[in-house]
C-alpha cells in the first residue's frame, strides 16, 4: 500500500478534511504491538459476523463470505504473506482493509454494531484467557517437578533457615514441598482470575451499546465465554483484569526470584549444598574456573521487569475518567511482556531445577555437627517439666559453652550437660541426631519424614 492510500483507509477518518499527520500517525500506531492479537481479533470478528448473520443484520451469505475471508487473512498473517506496517495504525485496520481487498464491499458490514473499544476489550480477554491457561499448565509442570524432587529427597536432611542463619534440620522433601505450595497458590489465583476474565464485552460497542438488534449472549457463546457484560461502560473501560493478571504474574515471579536466590547461594563454593547441570550454567569470559548460576540470576532480574509492568499499568489507569481513553492502548506492552516473561521464566527455571541435585554427603556431615540442634535441647528440657523460658536460657548457655570450647552439641559429655541442669540424662543424645530431630516433629504439615510423605501423597492425589 502507498502512504497516501493507507492514509485514506484509516477506519475513523471519514469526518476529517485533511490527512492525519505522518509523525502523529507513527506516534499513535500500535500495530507493532497489538499485531500479536491477530488470532484473537479474527476469532472475535468471526463470532461477531456469525451473530450478525443469525440476527438478520447482514445476510447469511454475507456472514459466510466474511468468515471465509477472515480465515484467509489469518492464514496470510501466519504465513508471513501479509506483513503489517506502522502506517496501518493497528491490527484491526490491517485485517479489515485486507478483508475488503479479498471480498469487496461486504467487508464493510463486519463492523456493524461494533466499536474498536469492545473489539479490543474482547481481544484482550481472549488473550488473557489463553495465557492464563498457558501459565497455569507451566505451573502444573513446575509442581510435578517439585513433587519428584520431594520424593527423591524426602529422607535427606538439610538445614532450614531463618534470617539466613541455620535454624533447624529439616527433610529436604519438606523444602521442595514448600515451593510446591507457593506455586499451587499461584495457580489458584490464575484460576480465580479466569472466571472474571471469561466474560464477553462484545456488543457494548463504543460504551453505550447499539441500536441494532445485537445478541451479545450469542457472541459470548460462540467465543466460549461464560456470559456477556452487564454494564456496557464497564465492559470497554475496565482494565482490572489486565492489572490483576500482571499482579498474579508478579507473585509468580517473586516466588521464582526467591527460589533463584536459594539456587544461587546453595550452588556457591561457600555453601556447596546443591549442584547445577552444566547445561544450565555459564562460565566466565576471563576466569576459566567459574560456573555461574546465570539462569537463576536472569530470572531474579526479570522479576523487576514484571514489577515495573504492574506499576506501569496502575499508573496508566489511576486518573482516567469513564469510559474509554486512548491511554489504554498502552496496556498492551506491559501485558504482553509480562505474559512472555513469566511463561519463559517458569519453563526454563523448571528445566533447570529438574537438572539440579543436592550434595547429600556434605549436608549429612554438616547437619550432624551443627548447633542447629539446640532447639531439640530446649524442647527436651520442656518434656522434663522445665518452663520453656528457663529451658531456652539454659540452652543458650550450653550453646555459648560449645562455641567457646570448640565443641559440637553431641560431643558435650553428660557431666558437662548436668552442670547446666540436673534434668539431663543419657536420653539427650537420642535427641541430638538430625534424623531423630526431624522425625520427632509432631505437628501436622511439619518436616518429619512421615509428614512429608503425607504431603507428597496428598499432592499426588490432588493432581
Amino acid at each position: 500500500m502507498s502512504d497516501q492510500s493507507n492514509q485514506k483507509k484509516l477506519l475513523w477518518q471519514s469526518r476529517f478534511s485533511e490527512p492525519f499527520d505522518r509523525e502523529a500517525l507513527k506516534f499513535s500506531s500500535s500495530v507493532h504491538v497489538d499485531g500479536l492479537l491477530y488470532r484473537e481479533d479474527i476469532q472475535g470478528s468471526i463470532a461477531h459476523a456469525t451473530m450478525l448473520g443469525e440476527q438478520g443484520i447482514i445476510s447469511p451469505e454475507e456472514a459466510g463470505l466474511i468468515v471465509e475471508g477472515l480465515r484467509a487473512v489469518e492464514k496470510e498473517i501466519e504465513s508471513g504473506a501479509l506483513l503489517p506496517v506502522w502506517e496501518d495504525e493497528d491490527i484491526h485496520t490491517v485485517i479489515e482493509n485486507r478483508l475488503k481487498e479479498l471480498i469487496g464491499p461486504a467487508a464493510g458490514k463486519l463492523h456493524s454494531g461494533r466499536s474498536r473499544n469492545d473489539q479490543v476489550a474482547t481481544d484482550t480477554r481472549l488473550y488473557l484467557r489463553r495465557n492464563i491457561d498457558r501459565i497455569g499448565q507451566l505451573l502444573k509442570a513446575m509442581q510435578a517437578t517439585l513433587l519428584d524432587k520431594a520424593e527423591q529427597y524426602k529422607h535427606t536432611i538439610m538445614f532450614g533457615y531463618t534470617h539466613l542463619q541455620r535454624a533447624q534440620p529439616i527433610s529436604a522433601g519438606h523444602y521442595y514441598m514448600a515451593w510446591h505450595s507457593m506455586f499451587g497458590r499461584d495457580a489458584e489465583r490464575l484460576a480465580d482470575l479466569r472466571k472474571r476474565a471469561n466474560v464477553s464485552p462484545l456488543g457494548a460497542a463504543a460504551f453505550a451499546g447499539s441500536t441494532l438488534p445485537l445478541n451479545p449472549a450469542r457472541s459470548a457463546e460462540l467465543l466460549e465465554f461464560d456470559g456477556a457484560f452487564t454494564n456496557s461502560i464497564d465492559a470497554v473501560s475496565d482494565r482490572d483484569l489486565v492489572i490483576e493478571f500482571v499482579s498474579a504474574c508478579s507473585m509468580i515471579m517473586m516466588h521464582l526470584s526467591r527460589f533463584s536466590e536459594d539456587v544461587i547461594l546453595w550452588s556457591s563454593a561457600e555453601f556447596n549444598y546443591l549442584s547445577i547441570s552444566d547445561a544450565f550454567a555459564t562460565g566466565s569470559s576471563i576466569m576459566p574456573q567459574k560456573k555461574n548460576a546465570d539462569i537463576a540470576e536472569l530470572v531474579r532480574g526479570k522479576t523487576g521487569r514484571v514489577y515495573g509492568n504492574l506499576m506501569n499499568l496502575l499508573t496508566i489507569m489511576k486518573g482516567l475518567p469513564l469510559s474509554y481513553n486512548r491511554d489504554m492502548q498502552e496496556d498492551k506492552p506491559p501485558l504482553f511482556d509480562t505474559a512472555e516473561t513469566t511463561a519463559s521464566s517458569l519453563s526454563v527455571f523448571r528445566r533447570m531445577i529438574e537438572k539440579t541435585w543436592l550434595n547429600e554427603e556434605r549436608l549429612a556431615r554438616l547437619t550432624a555437627e551443627d548447633l542447629s540442634l539446640a532447639t531439640e535441647i530446649a524442647e527436651y528440657l520442656v518434656k522434663k517439666q522445665i518452663p520453656f523460658r528457663d529451658a531456652h536460657r539454659i540452652t543458650g548457655k550450653i550453646v555459648a559453652y560449645a562455641i567457646a570450647e570448640g565443641k559440637t552439641l553431641p560431643t558435650i559429655s553428660l557431666e558437662e550437660y548436668r552442670t547446666f541442669s540436673e534434668a539431663f540424662d543419657e536420653g539427650i543424645y537420642d535427641d541430638l541426631k538430625p534424623n531423630a530431630s526431624v522425625n520427632s516433629k509432631k505437628t501436622a504439615g511439619s518436616c518429619s519424614f512421615k509428614s512429608v510423605e503425607e504431603q507428597i501423597a496428598k499432592a499426588k492425589a490432588a493432581r
